[in-house]
């Protein structure tokens, strides 16, 4: 299985910073993609952006050019760079990742428990 573990939401100031990381443990084989969601009460969670074994990144539209993630593969960690904050960035953050447990099986979906950012104007 795999456990995820979430730091850095908080409190922040629209235009400012803040930094979540995401760190993965357990008995797995690899990570393939890692990545982040967020979600408001009510709304569907929705993609913030992911990245894969390869590098290969991808950004939801309200975050391109603001939110930046990188991953440290040798400590299983994701983390994600959220600058020029909104305060429609308020969410529940959603650590994401795809773990194949044993070599030659299916990759699988783990989240982690939440973080809350909340963004004042």
């Amino acid at each position: 299985q795999v456990q995820l573990v979430e730091s850095g939401g908080g409190l922040g100031q629209a235009g400012g910073s803040l930094r979540l990381s995401c760190a993965a443990s357990g008995n797995f084989f690899s990570i393939n993609v890692m990545g982040w969601y967020r979600q408001v009460p009510g709304k569907q969670r929705d993609l913030v952006a992911y990245i894969t074994s390869d590098s290969i990144t991808n950004y939801g539209d309200p975050v391109k050019g603001r939110f930046t993630i990188s991953r440290d593969n040798a400590k299983n960690t994701v983390y994600l760079q959220m600058n020029s904050l909104k305060p429609e960035d308020t969410a529940v953050y959603y650590c994401n990742v795809r773990a194949v447990l044993r070599r030659g099986s299916s990759d699988r979906n783990y989240w982690g428990q939440g973080t809350q950012v909340t963004v004042s104007s």
